[in-house]
């Protein structure tokens, strides 16, 4: 098994030396300061989001990106229960699907919105008592009753470091920290099944390219009895849905909670895979 710390000895691999990497983070990290100080000279404010995000990332030349990614995604196939590689190969081959997804969103008031405010989804930000109260038709109850049954929290999504523009990273972030969200409006579990079907729509909504690779790859994955259901019903199901639902990351799910569950499928043109959770 590959070490948790692979995204950096891998980086380190790449400058050479580990005494040459160290020079490459603190120039990295001496330039941010920089770009702060300069910043803040200029009288210009920056959101909490992205003054978090310029003061941790970590800044890479082309070469490095095209290395780092190709490592990860090796690492991803070998392992892809590596939370850390998917996430370091989405932020390395990702630009130009996040590009895409940024002209939609701005395409949309709410949308807008959500690059304006940068919301972001961890138990700080969210009240899941209060969501747990709500009716049993609402979103947000809903949303709760997910983490609950399969025991996830909003709290384990890894911060983006390898990205140069903040408003990209931050719809990186966003759609990180919406995973759950979708599996809750979808009524997917977190099992072989349901995160690979989860992937095939987000693919096709977003045309991020680790949602490929892990729709893809993940199939590869599953039991003769799980790829026999996997093709008869999950793959179409997860394929029309894909297509023709609304754009997933213009929606400001915040405010959504109080909205009926099914009518907000109905507005985003999702339909649910009868009976998904008991398979």
């Amino acid at each position: 098994m590959l070490p948790r710390a692979f995204p950096l000895t891998l980086l380190r691999i790449l400058n050479g030396k580990n005494q040459q990497f160290s020079r490459t983070i603190a120039t990295s990290l001496a330039k941010t300061e920089q770009n702060i100080e300069h910043t803040e000279h200029d009288g210009q404010q920056w959101d909490a989001f992205t003054k978090e995000f310029m003061e941790n990332r970590i800044e890479m030349n082309s070469f490095q990106k095209i290395l780092l990614g190709a490592g990860s995604s090796i690492a991803a196939l070998v392992d892809p229960r590596r939370h850390d590689m998917i996430a370091c190969l989405g932020e390395t081959t990702g630009e130009h699907a996040l590009q895409q997804i940024l002209h939609t969103m701005r395409a949309s008031d709410e949308g807008q919105r959500i690059l304006q405010q940068k919301p972001r989804i961890n138990t700080r930000t969210v009240n899941l008592e209060r969501l747990r109260q709500l009716p049993d038709n609402t979103f947000g109850r809903a949303y709760v009753q997910f983490l609950d049954d399969n025991q996830v929290t909003p709290d384990s999504r890894m911060e983006v470091r390898f990205m140069d523009d903040p408003e990209l990273a931050y719809i990186m972030t966003r759609y990180r920290e919406c995973h759950d969200l979708v599996h809750a409006i979808l009524d997917m579990p977190t099992n072989m099944l349901g995160e690979v079907a989860v992937k095939w729509v987000e693919a096709l909504n977003t045309g991020l390219p680790m949602c490929y690779g892990g729709a893809v790859f993940g199939a590869l994955r599953l039991r003769p009895k799980q790829r026999k259901q996997y093709l008869s019903t999950y793959l179409p199901w997860a394929i029309k849905n894909g297509k023709e639902a609304k754009p997933l990351m213009s929606v400001f799910w915040e405010e959504r909670w109080e909205q009926d569950v099914n009518e907000l499928r109905q507005e985003l043109q999702i339909t649910t895979l009868v009976k998904a959770k008991k398979q």
